[in-house]
């Protein structure tokens, strides 16, 4: 079956940073949505203890202060290990899982476990790797690769007639995901056509592709040692560490 027929699971997180292997979870969102109408059916939504400082900048844009999340939040090793379970009922029920740029929270999620001495995504689900996972972020790079302007979401929002409900509000983020997803499929038939398997393996070549191109146009400007990581859809973790 086409994957844009198929019940969807949006997935966002708010977190300390830009960095996914350093930065830590403040938020998240789980969002379910049942149909290409593009409404919620369930949402299960997270505010962590992050255990570091929220630095002002990152609160600025999400809204959630050191003070807050350390009096109203739950310990970020109980978060991360929640919404790992989440992600992966919905695997193992067959529900592809949407995140915007899932390079990013999928790298950053599976950090907070390792460093937290949680069981890894991948080892959840028996160790065969996770999955599907379909990323509008990837998608819209590749099929429409000249467009000019930013691909924030919010401007692929705007780009595919996506309204969105609150930019920087996880459960918000993750429902535009999905919306934006079904209108992708909308408009690119070679992308509706494809399966939800299919697709993901699609995504790990697309990405592969623009991280070694990225990579060489850093380098052509100047900058010999840039070094773009070009796994899908998760990165590399580095080495294990207290938090």
């Amino acid at each position: 079956m086409s994957w844009h027929r198929e019940r969807l699971a949006g997935f966002d997180l708010e977190t300390t940073g830009t960095d996914p292997l350093e930065a830590r979870i403040v938020t998240a969102a789980v969002v379910e949505v049942e149909s290409t109408d593009g409404d919620p059916v369930r949402c299960r939504t997270w505010l962590a203890d992050p255990g570091v400082r929220i630095p002002e900048q990152a609160s600025a844009i999400h809204g959630i202060s050191s003070e807050r999340a350390a009096a109203e939040g739950r310990p970020v090793r109980e978060v991360a290990d929640e919404i790992a379970g989440a992600l992966v009922e919905h695997w193992r029920a067959g529900v592809p899982v949407v995140a915007y740029n899932a390079a990013f929270d999928l790298t950053l999620l599976s950090a907070e476990l390792r460093r937290h001495g949680l069981p890894s995504l991948s080892d959840r689900l028996g160790g065969g790797g996770i999955g599907p996972v379909i990323d509008p972020y990837t998608i819209d790079r590749a099929v429409d690769r000249y467009r000019k302007g930013k691909r924030t979401l919010e401007a692929v929002c705007v780009e595919y007639g996506v309204v969105h409900g609150g930019a920087h509000d996880a459960s918000a983020d993750a429902l535009a995901a999905v919306r934006v997803a079904y209108a992708i499929a909308g408009r690119h038939a070679s992308v509706a056509a494809l399966t939800a398997t299919e697709l993901h393996g699609r995504q790990i070549g697309w990405y592969a592709d623009w991280a070694a191109g990225f990579q060489e146009f850093l380098r052509r400007k100047g900058s010999a040692d840039a070094v773009i990581d070009g796994r899908w859809p998760l990165r590399e973790l580095a080495p294990a560490h207290a938090s």
